[in-house]
């Protein structure tokens, strides 16, 4: 990228402290910005609906299958590293508004193909999309949010992709169960994909009404528009004028950042972190049951209609706790949170996996996945895209995050590609107890390697990383 992303803890700790914070413009614009997540959410849980009747109608493979479902992934890959730099140049808001275009052209354009090499293409923009808005909004909201807040208000993208996925899972079932099988081969999973353009409309209408980030504004010369910013967020000039102040003396400290810089010694813990942590979360299986659910319970025993069903109930679960999980942040920690959820997730995955073979009715399999979403939702859902906007040095903080999240991407690709041959070839229990190894890994890298920075300013995160490197 071309600037880093610049929160000045210091700064932060004026906004916390001072009565007159507007939590109230925070929280707005915070959710605004958010809904950026509920496109990914449409995206990741559509297709759940739509790949066995794409499976039918194209004559899919089990690895065309993947490829289908993974295209988007390629996309978001590519939209999360032309979005730092994007960002950067033009500002959060300005490339937000592009994500929502490219999203809703590609959701509509995924409606429209009469081939799969269409469909793939359009996906993958529509994932270009996706990888720009789930990279920034959380991003964006750490340059705007005080520390107090930020814990909360940052899990606000994981609640944003939980309302998506809960919302499709229920237009999935509405139009599965609409018309007949054939119906859904030739026309429903159309219109699976073609709703998800409302979530993109809201979205590029809204946005316009959201202020550019103070930081951005600083690091771009536009000072005067930044203490109009600071002002709206503080409600008191002498406060804003001093963080204003501070925010400057970063951007000079920290100018003539470069990429590399992401990779020095003293970054290299928490680019681990980072990293790794990003990547364990998506080896946990998340995904895998996310894009494949209804075949899932399909494969347990479950029949079509039940299916589509079970994945409604998916949906309140999902919602229901990720309220849990911005509770939780602030209270418990993110450490604590990992620590518990990725132990319960892998047991979970472990009895979702032996379902399959004591249990032909497919019930105890849904039982296990709901219990294992109440988890991820509650926990380490949330307390990534805290976590990942939270360890970087504020020099580094935006490559760094932009690193961590294709390594998401990479892993979410892995997972999606392969699962439905791993399903075919070896069946459902071995596939699930591979993940439940990725989950119980994620509790010792997380015991080992990542501290507490719940309650710790940017500041106190960053020397806590470099101290123990």
């Amino acid at each position: 990228m071309a600037r880093s992303i610049e929160i000045e803890s210091s700064a932060q700790q004026h906004s916390d402290k001072h009565v007159g914070v507007n939590v109230r413009f925070i929280t707005l614009v915070s959710i605004v910005v958010a809904f950026g997540g509920l496109m990914f959410g449409y995206d990741t849980a559509v297709i759940s609906g739509a790949i066995g009747f794409l499976d039918q109608r194209f004559s899919l493979s089990p690895s065309m299958s993947g490829w289908v479902v993974s295209s988007l992934l390629l996309g978001a890959a590519i939209g999360t590293a032309a979005g730092g730099y994007l960002s950067d140049r033009f500002g959060r808001k300005k490339t937000l508004i592009l994500s929502g275009i490219l999203f809703g052209i590609g959701t509509i354009g995924s409606a429209l193909p009469s081939s799969v090499s269409l469909l793939v293409l359009t996906r993958i923009l529509g994932g270009i999309g996706v990888g720009m808005s789930v990279f920034i909004s959380p991003l964006y909201i750490a340059e705007t949010a005080p520390a107090h807040l930020r814990g909360r208000l940052g899990s606000m993208s994981q609640l944003a992709i939980s309302i998506g996925q809960s919302a499709v899972f229920i237009v999935n079932y509405m139009i599965a169960q609409s018309s007949t099988v054939q119906w859904n081969v030739d026309v429903g999973w159309r219109w699976m994909f073609a709703l998800g353009a409302i979530p993109a409309v809201v979205y590029v209408i809204f946005m316009p009404f959201v202020t550019e980030t103070p930081r951005w504004l600083a690091a771009n010369g536009k000072r005067k528009e930044a203490l109009s910013v600071l002002n709206r967020i503080n409600r008191d000039e002498e406060v804003s004028r001093k963080e204003l102040e501070e925010i400057e003396a970063s951007i000079r400290r920290h100018k003539g950042t470069t990429f590399k810089d992401v990779f020095k010694k003293e970054n290299k813990k928490a680019l681990m972190v980072g990293v790794v942590i990003a990547f364990m979360t998506q080896w946990a299986g998340i995904n895998a049951i996310m894009y494949y659910a209804p075949e899932i319970f399909k494969k347990s025993g479950a029949s079509l209609g039940s299916s589509f069903l079970n994945t409604v109930f998916m949906g309140v679960v999902i919602v229901v706790f990720t309220f849990v999980g911005l509770y939780l942040m602030d209270k418990a920690g993110r450490r604590k949170l990992f620590l518990i959820g990725s132990l319960l997730m892998a047991l979970a995955l472990f009895l979702i996996g032996l379902s399959f073979k004591t249990d032909t009715s497919g019930t105890m399999v849904l039982v296990y996945t709901l219990f294992y979403l109440a988890v991820f939702m509650a926990t380490v859902g949330p307390g990534m895209w805290v976590l990942l906007s939270e360890i970087f040095p504020t020099k580094i903080r935006g490559q760094a995050m932009a690193v961590s999240t294709i390594s998401l991407w990479i892993g979410d690709y892995l997972v999606a590609h392969s699962f439905p041959v791993f399903l075919k070839e070896i069946g459902g229990m071995p596939t699930f107890w591979f993940f439940a190894l990725g989950s119980f890994l994620m509790w010792l890298f997380t015991y080992k390697f990542v501290p507490e920075t719940k309650n710790r300013t940017l500041e106190e995160i960053e020397q806590l990383f470099q101290t123990k490197s």
